[in-house]
């Protein structure tokens, strides 16, 4: 199933129905209320026509993988459709994983066509992007940038009354390339196929219980092209989307009650921004039914909070799953707050629910190499921490041009239907309910050599102080292992006399529990780096070099090479 297929239906049924509402103009971030625009299903449909064959008159056809760097606006949408609609493969990465991450990511990707707004061509030719695989350039900008025809121009050339023959795919074939984040490591190429995106839609769907008709307001753009594929109307505030924990929340607020909001995608960092802005101004988002939130564990207190500014009747709704496979489980804030916030708070890990009917899930021993093929002999029992691995039609196959990574995340398996697992890279467990619970990220753990401890459970036992905002494990080089360290991020305003006070606290804490006994070192840490697309995740590898550098020398037998 081509996605485009789903947005047709719509503008068939539905043509007046709004499908996209974006600011304007270039909306300043602060100040000044916001003025929107609309786009109907009709006319994204007849945009994504014209600009299709466009496309496909310069040169950008059927399997032709394509850059694309734009604003999350109605254009962004209009070309992704319009992409889709030719069989062209677009290529998304994270314009926040800097300049050299960037490039190495293109010339992996190897576009053979880009499209970008003229900030984005300057840079392509400044710095060399893709140089030896482009040759085609769209520029998404009033006027024409290094000969680069702009999308305007795309429109004239594609100007026709008579509906685009949009691409037949297989299941099988390709239908884009999304990068990861690079929060856990360097920025992969997850290869999505055209099966993998309708099973997505579809357990999205029947997870939220969604009904054509609502209106999202999807604060990550990627996100948001499945909002009219669902028969949602999908809403982009003016924010920068590599900053959601920075956004101003009038910028949430006020498009969420003017056209009126029913759904809400926001990463944990953005639902503790606008929670803390609703709590001090007592403000109340009065239409919206659930609210979505991935990307990293949402702590109980953010959920808590969120929580007093929405109908007695709405959720929060937190999935569990990565780029290579989403959705994998979900929990709702319910029984979050009802039971699983109590447990986590005592080390037990965070519950991310039971899996979705088209994942299977298993957990099985922690290996840091590859594993060539399925083995039952792996799997771990109930209530034992281990590798999370999954199968199921959302699970992606491969990373684009990196065979290595490819061969360490999936696991050959022939006798199911998928042909392979998928290892999340994450360790966890099953509980006797059949919940999974996440102890954090595999790469994470600390081995002392007498022990393994992992980052989740250790690190709850210490963000439950009244001063701390919140507490990462890390491991420093000791002479038979690592030896752990707890950076610890005070909350804001707490002042530095308080530090050895909390110091001692912490202590007492780890004190209490076998499983943070081991810990000695407890650092202060001005404010903890996170990954850029959901400003949530920790940055434990960054913070793991700041506390080796700041206890060299302190740590017993710590080893001389290191």
């Amino acid at each position: 199933m081509n996605i485009a297929s789903l947005v047709l239906e719509r503008a068939r049924t539905q043509p007046d129905a709004t499908a996209i509402t974006s600011p304007a103009s270039r909306a300043r971030l602060k100040g000044s209320r916001v003025r929107y625009q609309h786009i109907s299903n009709a006319d994204l449909d007849h945009d994504s026509d014209r600009i299709a064959r466009g496309l496909e008159i310069v040169g950008i056809v059927r399997g032709v993988r394509t850059a694309l760097m734009v604003q999350p606006n109605g254009e962004f949408f209009s070309l992704m459709l319009a992409l889709f609609k030719v069989g062209a493969v677009p290529v998304l990465i994270d314009p926040g994983i800097g300049l050299r991450r960037l490039r190495r990511c293109l010339d992996e990707a190897e576009p053979e066509a880009f499209i970008g707004v003229p900030a984005a061509q300057a840079a392509r030719i400044a710095l060399g992007w893709a140089r030896s695989t482009l040759r085609i350039t769209v520029t998404v900008g009033r006027y024409p940038t290094f000969g680069a025809p702009t999308l305007d121009r795309l429109r004239e050339l594609g100007s026709s009354n008579t509906p685009y023959p949009t691409a037949k795919v297989e299941d099988t074939d390709i239908a884009a390339i999304l990068f990861t984040s690079g929060s856990t490591g360097p920025p992969k190429g997850v290869v999505y196929r055209h099966g993998n995106f309708a099973a997505q839609i579809e357990a999205i769907r029947k997870l939220g219980r969604i009904k054509p008709g609502e209106t999202d307001l999807a604060t990550f753009a990627p996100f948001a092209l499945f909002d009219p594929a669902l028969g949602m109307s999908a809403l982009t505030p003016a924010m920068n989307p590599t900053r959601p924990g920075h956004v101003d929340p009038r910028r949430i607020i006020e498009p969420a009650e003017e056209f009126g909001a029913t759904n809400l995608f926001g990463s944990p960092a953005l639902l503790d921004t606008v929670g803390r802005y609703g709590a001090k101004h007592g403000t109340k988002l009065t239409t919206l039914r659930r609210v979505v939130s991935a990307g990293a564990p949402v702590p109980a207190d953010v959920m808590a909070r969120f929580l007093k500014m929405l109908p007695d009747e709405a959720e929060i709704l937190t999935p569990y799953g990565a780029t290579e496979c989403l959705p994998v489980s979900c929990i709702s804030s319910n029984e979050v707050l009802s039971e699983t916030a109590a447990l986590t708070d005592e080390g037990a890990g965070v519950c991310v629910g039971s899996p979705v009917p088209s994942i299977d899930a298993r957990i099985i021993a922690i290996l840091d190499g590859p594993i060539a093929s399925w083995d039952p002999a792996l799997e771990l029992p109930t209530g034992t921490i281990g590798e999370i691995t999954v199968r199921g039609p959302q699970a992606t196959t491969a990373y684009y041009n990196r065979p290595d990574a490819t061969a360490l995340a999936k696991i050959c398996d022939t006798d199911n239907e998928n042909g392979f697992w998928h290892r999340m890279g994450d360790v966890g467990y099953f509980d006797e309910r059949g919940r999974l619970w996440y102890c954090g990220r595999k790469a994470d753990r600390v081995k002392t050599g007498r022990e393994t401890l992992f980052s989740v459970p250790c690190e709850a036992i210490f963000d439950t102080h009244p001063k701390v905002r919140r507490a990462a494990l890390v491991g420093v080089p000791a002479r038979n292992g690592e030896s752990p360290v707890i950076c610890v991020e005070l909350l804001k305003g707490t002042p530095r006399r308080a530090r050895s006070q909390v110091e001692n606290d912490l202590r007492a804490l780890a004190e209490r529990h076998a499983h943070t006994r081991s810990i000695r070192h407890f650092l202060f840490h001005p404010h903890f780096p996170v990954d850029i697309r959901h400003n949530a995740k920790i940055g434990r590898p960054e913070l793991g070099h700041w506390a080796h550098r700041k206890l060299r020398g302190r740590i017993p037998h710590e080893s001389p090479s290191s």
